[in-house]
């Protein structure tokens, strides 16, 4: 069914229903997910799944805090509630971290060739956009949402310009005289400015990719709730085409359409730029962190009774020592003996088992283990030590290109579509201009060997001049007048007189 026979429907909740029809990729679960990144709400935390403790009470000194419970014998027993350790662990958080900052550390290079003036001023516009919406910023919330809850889109929409805060003085001035509207940072007159905002179902967002079936989406919806001012939640369903903007809210006859829509879409594609992988990013090793939780929580119990001294005693004691006392002497019955009570080698099973766990939640995910107990030891290494070390981290990124390569480009050809609609003088160029995204993953880089292999490849030549190595070294307030005084200084070294000096 084609989207134009789609909207054909006799009923917005025919068109609504057959919008949901086409996604081809199961929902995400997004209470999983959630459950997933915070650790309030993992297993170790459920007092169904580890329940607390019931312990009896036999002695008068925890009568007070007991509790009486008659039994089927009709026997009554005092019992107390002993709350159990609960060591829950934000693994899943960090991996998500280290994953976006590795994909996204360093910002997105967008390599072209322009051609002619017209290009490089596109190319000028689509940097100035891309810096206005904080891309690096962007790519970093997109990443966490694709990452965390497995899909993300972000909307392109054009904003007229405000005709009292375009940033320029002389602009400014123009437009209180005369009532024009319009900027001039893209590099030309434009009317509008170009925004961004990002849908993921972290922010409630159920999103509804509409695919057709060479796998091409002919149109993206989304629905969503509002709170209106009587807190009553109200719920909307939107689509785009690469036509209209269609937006429909549910009320007591179903979902009808708002007053005002569909509006154009006026770049003839989607504004809609569309990323998703198949399954959370810590979904393989969620049951390791589990069975970690509760490992830890567990060797926190048994210290809470075994970490302190116990002492075992046989026969009659007749005299103890006070605490703290020196010296002390304790009085006991011929045959009587006392000895403290250890563990064996309990303690070495478990935390082989914790390292175990650890080593197999950070090789599966591909996660450098970056803790400062970890390098603390390894010292001054070179920077092919340093690929090698973060090599895994790195090989990630490359399979995650698959995604966001595909996602980044997207959203190039749509900033330039609307760019080629700001200014239609570059609207051909705009189609034939060729952007790339690259994505560099983020390295620690070691300066000195990067500048040895230069100097050799320069024949041992310098690479800077000897000013451009003062502005670099960014020690000096003023640096050109301390380039001048360096030069001074050397020329002052550099001169020699013959004979004594005379006074004029």
């Amino acid at each position: 069914m084609t989207i134009e026979e789609i909207f054909q429907k006799a009923t917005s909740n025919e068109v609504i229903a057959e919008l949901k029809t086409r996604r081809y990729i199961p929902q995400p679960n997004v209470e999983s997910a959630q459950k997933a990144l915070d650790p309030k709400l993992h297993n170790i935390n459920d007092r169904i799944l580890r329940p607390d403790k019931r312990i009896r009470v036999d002695t008068d000194n925890d009568a007070d805090s007991a509790q009486k419970v008659i039994d089927t014998g009709g026997e009554s027993t005092n019992f107390k509630t002993e709350k159990v350790a609960r060591i829950a662990l934000a693994i899943q958080k960090l991996i998500i971290k280290r994953a976006v900052s590795f994909c996204f550390g360093n910002p997105i290079a967008y390599n072209s060739s322009p051609e002619n003036d017209n290009q490089q001023l596109i190319v000028k516009a689509l940097n100035r956009i891309l810096y206005d919406v904080k891309s690096n910023s962007l790519n970093r919330k997109v990443g966490r949402s694709v990452f965390g809850f497995k899909e993300c889109a972000e909307l392109w929409y054009p904003v007229p310009v405000d005709k009292t805060k375009t940033g320029n003085k002389i602009t400014d001035f123009a437009n209180n005289l005369f009532g024009n509207k319009y900027h001039i940072k893209y590099g030309f007159k434009s009317k509008f400015k170009l925004r961004c905002t990002v849908f993921s179902p972290k922010f409630g967002d159920t999103l509804y990719p509409y695919f057709d079936e060479t796998g091409d989406m002919v149109a993206f919806s989304r629905s969503f709730s509002r709170t209106d001012e009587k807190q009553n939640s109200i719920d909307y369903f939107e689509t785009y085409t690469d036509t209209e903007h269609w937006l429909w809210v549910n009320g007591t006859n179903g979902y009808e359409v708002v007053d005002g829509y569909p509006k154009i879409v006026s770049i003839g594609k989607i504004p809609v730029v569309y990323g998703h992988q198949e399954q959370f990013e810590t979904e393989d090793v969620d049951a390791l962190i589990d069975r970690l939780e509760v490992l830890l929580s567990n060797f926190a119990d048994t210290n809470d009774y075994h970490a302190s001294p116990k002492l075992f005693v046989t026969g009659q004691i007749n005299g103890w020592s006070k605490k703290g006392e020196a010296g002390a002497v304790i009085e006991g019955e011929d045959g009587a003996d006392m000895k403290y009570v250890s563990w064996a080698n309990a303690p070495e099973a478990v935390k082989l088992e914790i390292e175990t766990l650890l080593r197999m939640i950070y090789t599966i995910t591909q996660t450098p283990d970056i803790s400062f107990d970890s390098v603390k030891g390894l010292g001054a290494i070179s920077g092919i030590a340093l690929k090698l070390l973060f090599m895994d981290a790195h090989l990630k990124v490359q399979d995650k290109r698959e995604i966001f390569d595909e996602y980044l480009q997207r959203r190039v050809n749509v900033i330039k579509a609307y760019i080629g609609k700001f200014n239609t003088a570059l609207e051909k160029d705009c189609d034939t201009l060729e952007v790339e995204p690259e994505i560099t993953p983020y390295m620690l880089n070691d300066e000195l060997a990067e500048i040895n292999m230069w100097l050799a490849a320069n024949g041992n030549k310098p690479l800077v001049s000897q000013k451009q190595s003062v502005k670099s070294a960014n020690l000096s307030q003023d640096p050109e007048a301390d380039f001048e005084q360096i030069q001074e200084e050397a020329s002052r070294e550099n001169t020699f007189m013959i004979g004594e000096p005379t006074e004029a």
